[in-house]
C-alpha cells in the first residue's frame, strides 16, 4: 500500500459559547489513501462538517495535527491562530495553509455559494483568479477560461456557460460548484453534504458524477448523514461522541 495522502492525528476541537464549552471533536484519527473515496457519517450536530473543515485547512484544531503528503498543515499548538487576521501573511504556517486551500484542496458545500451576479463560466473561472496577481492575470485569463469551460463541459453544463445561478436547477448549481472546486485540479475534493439540498433524482445524478470523478483517480472525502449515499464510497467512518470509528 502507498503512503497515505492525508493523515489526521488526535484532532480536538472545542467551541466556547459564553459560559459553555462545546467539545465537538475528542481525538479523531484517520488516513486517506491516494485515489480513495471516504465517507464520514454522523448525526446532525455530531461535528462532521467541523472535522471536514479541519481536514481541508478551513478551520484550526486546538490539538492534533493534519498532514498532507507528509507535511503538517497547522502550526504547533502554541503558535496556532484560530481567527483569520490581516497578519496571516506574516506567518509562514498560515501562508502554507492558504496555499493548501488554493492549490491542493477543492471544496463542495451543501449550499452552493455561487455569486449571483456572475454567470456559470465566471463563477468557475473565479477559482483560478484567486492567488493570481493583477499584473499576471491578463496573461493567464485565456487559459483559465478554457479550463473552466472544459470542466463545465465535463460535468454536463457546456450549454449553460452564460447562465446565471438563478437560471439553474439545484442539481445544476451543485455541478457548477463541483466544477469550481475542480478547475485548479485539486489533490483532494472535500464534499460537505453535497446532496443535502437536492431532490432524489438530482442527488443520484450528482453521486454518479462523484463516482465518475473517483473512477478517474480523484481522491474524495465526503460527509453525509445518509447511509445510502455513504455506501457509494470505498470506505465509511462513523463520527460518534467526538471520535471516529468504523461504520
Amino acid at each position: 500500500m502507498s503512503d497515505p495522502l492525508l493523515v489526521a492525528e488526535g484532532i480536538h476541537k472545542t467551541y466556547h459559547m459564553g459560559r459553555v464549552n462545546l467539545h465537538v471533536l475528542r481525538g479523531c484519527d484517520m488516513q486517506v489513501q491516494p485515489g480513495e473515496f471516504v465517507a464520514i457519517m454522523g448525526k446532525s450536530g455530531s461535528g462532521k462538517s467541523t472535522l471536514l473543515h479541519i481536514l481541508g485547512a478551513l478551520d484550526v484544531p486546538q490539538e492534533g495535527q493534519v498532514r498532507f503528503g507528509g507535511a503538517p498543515i497547522f502550526a504547533p499548538p502554541r503558535r496556532r491562530w484560530f481567527y483569520a487576521t490581516a497578519l496571516d501573511v506574516c506567518s509562514a504556517y498560515e501562508r502554507r495553509r492558504i496555499q493548501f486551500r488554493r492549490f491542493a484542496f477543492g471544496f463542495v458545500f451543501q449550499s452552493y455559494h455561487l455569486l449571483p451576479e456572475l454567470n456559470v463560466l465566471e463563477n468557475v473561472r473565479l477559482a483560478r483568479m484567486v492567488g493570481t496577481s493583477t499584473l499576471a492575470w491578463p496573461g493567464r485569463r485565456h487559459d483559465a477560461c478554457s479550463d473552466a469551460a472544459a470542466i463545465l463541459e465535463h460535468v454536463g453544463l457546456g450549454a449553460r456557460l452564460k447562465h446565471r445561478p438563478s437560471e439553474l436547477s439545484g442539481g445544476e448549481r451543485q455541478r457548477v460548484a463541483i466544477a469550481r472546486a475542480l478547475v485548479h485540479h485539486p489533490k483532494i475534493l472535500f464534499a460537505d453534504e453535497p446532496t443535502g439540498n437536492l431532490d432524489a433524482q438530482a442527488g443520484a445524478d450528482l453521486m454518479s458524477l462523484l463516482k465518475e470523478l473517483h473512477g478517474s483517480g480523484q481522491t474524495i472525502v465526503m460527509v453525509t448523514h445518509d447511509p445510502g449515499i455513504a455506501t457509494q464510497a470505498d470506505r465509511t467512518l462513523l463520527l460518534r461522541d467526538g471520535r471516529l470509528g468504523p461504520a
